[in-house]
Parts: structure tokens; C-alpha cells; sequence
């Protein structure tokens, strides 16, 4: 009996610890690498090739711009800053992989209108304006 709850708690702390782990919320940042094959546009900023998308939970928490934009160089890393923004966040089914969402406007342009990262429930909205 005593092996058996011995068992039950050490399976109910490993699935606490994924489930921290699967929401991706047991951070205060998360962050993708991604490359944009076509141009899309963000907030009236045109970005296309390799690109970090950074979610700062803390910021979001104070108002702040949550969501940061930055130039990628696989060979350095980090670049400039092409954008910011605060984000509208959405429960979602949580995803196997990072998905952003693509509109394209009326005047062909293809807008991103939301991203998720992998293991999370939560999606960003990406504001217009």
C-alpha cells in the first residue's frame, strides 16, 4: 500500500511538472526562432527571412509591450529590433508546434494576426494599429 501511494504522488508530481511545462508559463519569457519565406507584415513592418519572436509574460503583466520582433542571424544571433507590441491574448487548444496566423489584407499584403508557441494554451493576437 505505501509503494502504491509512493507511486501515485511521484506520478502526480510528474505530471504537475509537465503540465507547468506544457503551458509554457514556467518562464516569464518564451521565444521562437522563425523565417519568414514571404514577406508579412507586422504593425506596418515588412519582415521576411530569419526572425526571434519573444513573449516577456512580465511586461504583459505591467501593460507593457509583451511581444518583441528581432532581426536573426543563425551565425550571431539576436539583431536589431524591427518591433513591439502589446499582444491580445486568447485561449487556444494547446499546439505541437509554433503557428503563427496570416491574413491578407485587401491590398494583397499578408498581415500576421496571431502566434502561438508550442505546448502553450495561450495564442497572441497581433493588433493592427
Amino acid at each position: 500500500m505505501r509503494r502504491m501511494a509512493a507511486g501515485v504522488a511521484l506520478l502526480l508530481t510528474v505530471l504537475a511538472g509537465g503540465g507547468l511545462a506544457s503551458t509554457g508559463h514556467a518562464t516569464p519569457q518564451q521565444w521562437a526562432i522563425v523565417n519568414f519565406s514571404d514577406p508579412v507584415a507586422v504593425r506596418g513592418h515588412f519582415l521576411m527571412g530569419p526572425h526571434l519572436i519573444v513573449h516577456d509574460d512580465a511586461r504583459m503583466a505591467k501593460g507593457e509591450p509583451c511581444t518583441s520582433i528581432y532581426e536573426f542571424d543563425p551565425a550571431t544571433g539576436q539583431r536589431a529590433l524591427e518591433v513591439e507590441f502589446v499582444c491580445e491574448p486568447v485561449q487556444k487548444e494547446v499546439c505541437d508546434k509554433t503557428t503563427f496566423s496570416v491574413k491578407r489584407n485587401d491590398a494583397g499584403i499578408n498581415q500576421m494576426t496571431e502566434y502561438q508557441f508550442a505546448g502553450d494554451p495561450e495564442a497572441h493576437g497581433v493588433p493592427i494599429r
